[in-house]
């Protein structure tokens, strides 16, 4: 086996590549979409190449040159592994083609048309409107439009060597590849390529939980992209576990799924599809032991709305946010583990708190804790990804908790677990090391607290929106309800005049207007009535309901309506003066009129009160009573009670800024004194 830090050496060879594209004037952002293609058909060549060297080391060269030919080639074509006459048949690789630039493009088509049909199709050989997947026929005419740009560019990659290496190995490089890639590119927002650390980190936490076994382990990425993280985790989880995987993975990215397509074909037991997860989930009738996914953080799920809305599959139990599909993506990997089945799902900060009580996103965070599949989440620490800063967050799942951390989730603080990095890779700054990885596994498989971790009863993040129905009071701690007879609401009053200090009505039921200023008494609704008593506030102006008998105001200072009768003044308790307009049609007995009505209200408004939720039924009652009875004075009736799941990593590990001694700060004052003197002194001489 190759050492992996030689494989590396061929990432700046690799990369060096994009010199030819930046010489004929293609733009960097455009570089991917080009080299993307040939590093796929290098990658496949090289295994090739090393499937018949592998043959010839199990069979004999011998053995293999005296079998029939038609016994050899059916050989290979068993596989599934892929195949090319110009290699296995002339015994010619890209290299030989590029030897001789004089038939190079004859030579070239030709190769490239030596692939079996499958290969093709993900290259993009015969590729015309549509699906392109890697579009090389696309890219080749592009290049051919640059001269002899081609031809150079193709031999670049020709010279790079991928034989020597295993399927670990050059999955390694296409990680350092594609993060490249996904820096210049970075077309769809909130598409984070997953680093080589964090990749370790998740194969590390799903290692410690799973037993060595000849039961297959089936494995399932639903958002894969170029098969990083799916075949990343699966090299490091054989590795540590010895156990034989089946990896699924999909995408709906063409050139991505091709790439992890090809990749797969060389594993011993895998399956990538293409296609959108969540409208066709190209795996709905299989079940999965371990989930790993780091779907596009904040994107709009706009464009496929319909389907997710009318989804048949009971994946989804509540709709979050068409802004962001990422709660999406997580139902959909839990209704895909099996009955013991657990998972590694990377998050930015949003669902942890996004979306107050009672919204989907809070729904579905207390789904999660309800059926008791969340068991850890992990800070990671900021300027971890490629092209964002953000905190990340690792959500651990699983349905196959030991009887000790039944009900309960652990929180592990993370982000101070990373060492710098000597030069940065795009916004990437940090990288959880390997000493940290440990550490963190470790914490988890302790699961108890210590600095940076916390283990908490799962209801310690719920919480009781409670809704109540306030009634305000005046100064006296009155309210107008008192005033009113039992089964009434309001005091519906007949109005005379209505004054507030700039223009008086006295007219409420109108049937004329102003022809030379108003078209029509609904030109004068809309335009001078509607607006004037929209305007109307009683606590900002002094409003004063005059009837036959007596007046009605509002004194702001004591915060009571005001009822002057034969010169007598009585509070009758804080209430709102209700002041409405409408238009009514004509009717047989009655013409078009505009209406006027006046009503005295006691003062109510809807509030809530955030709770702490008790998981015992009658224990959250007394704790919501005993709040109101602590904190709110005015009457109020109960309304209705959400709880809700919100997920916050400050709250529980807020460390405050230690203040400095005061003697300290008095010094360093001292010392800017002098300065200042010594300056003031130096502008004087």
């Amino acid at each position: 086996m190759a050492d992996n830090q030689n494989i590396l050496q061929y990432e700046s060879k690799i990369w060096a590549t994009a010199d030819l594209l930046r010489g004929c004037g293609i733009k960097e952002s455009e570089w991917p979409s080009f080299m993307m293609p040939f590093f796929a058909l290098v990658m496949i060549e090289s295994r090739l190449i090393r499937m018949l060297d592998d043959m010839k080391a199990e069979y004999g060269e011998d053995t293999l040159a005296e079998m029939d030919q038609d016994d050899f080639i059916g050989m290979i074509r068993d596989k599934g592994q892929g195949y090319n006459v110009y290699i296995f048949e002339r015994h010619k690789t890209l290299k030989d083609i590029c030897a001789n630039d004089k038939s190079f493009d004859i030579d070239f088509d030709a190769y490239l048309h030596g692939f079996d049909g499958e290969t093709k199709d993900l290259l993009g050989v015969d590729a015309s409107e549509g699906e392109k997947f890697l579009d090389i026929k696309g890219v080749i005419s592009k290049l051919k439009a640059k001269k002899t740009v081609l031809f150079g560019y193709t031999k670049e990659w020709s010279e790079i060597d991928l034989k020597p290496f295993n399927n670990s190995e050059i999955t390694t490089l296409e990680e350092h590849i594609k993060r490249k890639w996904a820096d210049i590119s970075a077309e769809t927002a909130g598409e984070q390529y997953t680093p080589d650390d964090v990749i370790a980190l998740i194969a590390e936490i799903i290692a410690s939980k799973i037993q060595p076994s000849e039961k297959l382990l089936k494995l399932y990425d639903c958002s894969c992209g170029g098969g990083n993280m799916l075949f990343g985790v699966e090299d490091r989880i054989s590795e540590k576990v010895q156990r034989l995987t089946q990896t699924f993975g999909q995408d709906w990215n063409d050139a991505l799924y091709a790439l992890a397509k090809i990749e797969s074909r060389f594993r011993i037991d895998s399956k990538i599809e293409h296609g959108n997860t969540l409208t066709d989930d190209k795996f709905y009738n299989e079940e999965f032991d371990v989930v790993v996914a780091n779907p596009p953080y904040g994107v709009s799920w706009k464009g496929y709305q319909k389907d997710i809305l009318n989804d048949k599959t009971g994946r989804f139990k509540f709709i979050p946010s068409i802004s962001d599909g990422q709660l999406l993506f997580m139902q959909h990997l839990i209704a895909k583990l099996d009955a013991t089945g657990m998972g590694v799902v990377v998050h930015n900060g949003s669902t942890l708190f996004s979306g107050d009580a009672g919204s989907a996103e809070s729904n579905i965070r207390k789904w999660m804790l309800d059926t008791d599949v969340v068991e850890a989440i992990i800070q990671l620490p900021t300027d971890e990804f490629f092209n964002t800063g953000i905190y990340t967050y690792l959500w651990v799942l699983n349905k196959n908790k030991d009887a000790a951390r039944k009900d309960k989730v652990m929180l592990i603080n993370a982000s101070e677990k990373f060492k710098p990095l000597k030069k940065s890779k795009g916004s990437k700054r940090k990288e959880v090391d390997e000493q940290s990885r440990l550490e963190i596994v470790e914490t988890l498989a302790t699961f108890v607290d210590n600095d940076y971790a916390r283990v908490f009863e799962k209801e310690y993040f719920y919480f009781n929106k409670q809704a109540i129905l306030l009634t305000n009071i005046d100064s006296n701690g009155r309210s107008f309800e008192a005033q009113l007879a039992d089964g009434k609401k309001s005091l519906k009053l007949k109005p005379i005049k209505l004054d507030n200090g700039e223009r008086s009505i006295t007219d409420f039921d109108i049937t004329t207007f102003d022809a030379g200023q108003f078209i029509s008494l609904a030109d004068y609704f809309e335009n001078d009535i509607k607006p004037f008593i929209a305007g109307l506030d009683y606590k900002e102006q002094p409003v004063v309901i005059t009837t036959a008998k007596a007046q009605y105001r509002f004194d702001n200072d004591k915060e009571t309506l005001l009822k002057t009768e034969n010169g007598q003044t009585e509070e009758l308790g804080c209430g709102k003066i209700v002041v409405k307009a409408s238009l009514k049609n004509a009717s047989r007995s009655q013409s078009e009129r505009i209406e006027i009505t006046v009503e005295l209200t006691p003062d109510t408004q809807k509030d809530y009160e955030i709770i702490p939720f008790h998981k015992h039924e009658v224990d959250n009652q007394q704790a919501i009573a005993a709040f109101m009875a602590k904190y709110i004075s005015k009457p109020f009736e109960y309304l209705e009670n959400v709880v809700g799941v919100e997920i916050n990593f400050n709250k529980v590990f807020y460390q405050p800024e230690k203040l400095r001694p005061v003697g300290d700060i008095l010094a360093d004052i001292a010392k800017l004194d002098e300065q200042i003197k010594a300056l003031e002194e130096g502008l004087v001489l």
